[in-house]
């Protein structure tokens, strides 16, 4: 970009043009804003961040869903062979515990290295989730950064800028996860107290005490979690387009969100649940699919099968689940990103006039300043 070739911080330019709707100055028409990508240069509308983000999908699909899809199926692959690996270890011990009667306990030299390997694989579960996440949620800012401004990307471009910024992305993510820690931690203690109570039949009040102060302190502070989220939801794109750190990031993402809260709760809160149903459908066929092949598998099953031929008997079955969560999952991690940094682009546009300086960097000429657009219909008005 000429100008603001990282879409750094700052104001930029300020006033454009006489007319208050972009028209030359003297004619009082209205002039369209230049529209060189999947956006128009200029503040957006509800129709225009949704089909912003329809559009990227559309036209970079190839980077989009190609990086989704090397990341999680490659994150699939390696935990398959993790397992496959841990199961090889401790088969033996996984054996004698599944076989003992109810009346028998198994001993700590069986236990022990179950536990071991369960940890193991889920602290590499976790890891490899973070880089995942950490390189999606950079991935798609730097295709939308290309796709505002209508250019074309590689795909090993999207890789090596997604790669150069995925730390400080993750730290971004992670901060931003705190927020809802305590809420989602009083939900899990209420819950475990119910579950405790029903499992040893306590009828006495402690278990109700539990479950009402975790149920009650989930409703308190769970409003806050939401706000302090919302404010800090523009962390990674910050990070991207910026290039800022992680504390840095939340800061700017408060600044951009302050005095337009509820437009982007609701925008980011419509493109989660759309993502999420798309998900739904999308992994619907999957799991039905499945069926089919774990239906001949188990029915060819001895009356006392082993824990490894139960797991062959349902691997179509599993297989297929694990497609339909991975195309699942590339589509509701896709799509409220994209929304997401377009929310960010919009809240620049309408906060330090970026339209001059998008236009410039994409090579059209630049019309401006234009008020935001009126979500009821109509001519144009101020926000």
């Amino acid at each position: 970009m000429a100008q603001d070739a990282g879409w750094g911080g700052g104001a930029y330019g300020g006033a454009y043009g006489g007319s208050p709707y972009g028209g030359p100055p003297g004619w009082g028409g209205w002039v369209p804003p230049p529209k060189p990508g999947v956006i128009p240069l200029a503040p957006l509308g509800l129709g225009d961040v949704l089909g912003g983000a329809f559009s990227t999908m559309g036209r970079y699909w190839k980077q989009l869903f190609g990086m989704a899809a090397v990341l999680y199926g490659g994150a699939a692959l390696l935990m398959a062979t993790a397992v496959a690996v841990a199961y090889s270890a401790v088969s033996g011990h996984l054996e004698r515990v599944v076989s003992l009667d109810y009346d028998e306990s198994a001993s700590s030299a069986d236990i022990v290295p179950l536990v071991t390997a369960g940890s193991a694989l889920a602290l590499l579960g976790v890891v490899i989730m973070a880089i995942v996440s950490g390189l999606m949620y950079a991935a798609v800012p730097t295709v939308l950064q290309e796709a505002v401004l209508g250019r074309p990307i590689a795909f090993a471009a999207v890789w090596r800028r997604a790669w150069s910024r995925v730390v400080p992305v993750i730290g971004a993510l992670i901060l931003t996860a705190l927020f809802a820690v305590v809420p989602v931690l009083l939900l899990m203690a209420a819950f475990v107290a119910m579950i405790v109570s029903l499992v040893t039949m306590d009828s006495g009040s402690g278990a109700g005490v539990a479950v009402s102060l975790g149920v009650v302190g989930a409703l308190i502070t769970g409003p806050l979690a939401v706000w302090l989220w919302i404010k800090v939801c523009l962390a990674p794109a910050v990070v991207v387009f910026e290039r800022q750190r992680p504390v840095a990031a939340l800061r700017r993402s408060s600044q951009l969100v302050r005095g337009d809260w509820w437009r982007i709760f609701g925008i980011t809160l419509l493109a989660g649940l759309m993502a999420a149903v798309a998900g739904y459908v999308i992994q619907m066929p999957f799991s039905i699919l499945g069926l089919f092949p774990g239906m001949i598998g188990t029915a060819s099953l001895d009356e006392d099968p082993s824990a490894a031929a139960v797991m062959v008997a349902m691997s179509g079955y599993l297989i297929a689940t694990l497609l339909g969560q991975m195309v699942s999952q590339i589509i509701s991690t896709t799509f409220p990103q994209l929304v997401t940094g377009l929310l960010y682009v919009d809240r620049r546009i309408r906060t330090e006039d970026l339209g001059p300086v998008l236009a410039e960097a994409a090579g059209v000429p630049a019309q401006g300043p234009y008020p935001p657009p009126s979500y009821g219909g109509g001519a144009p008005q101020q926000w």
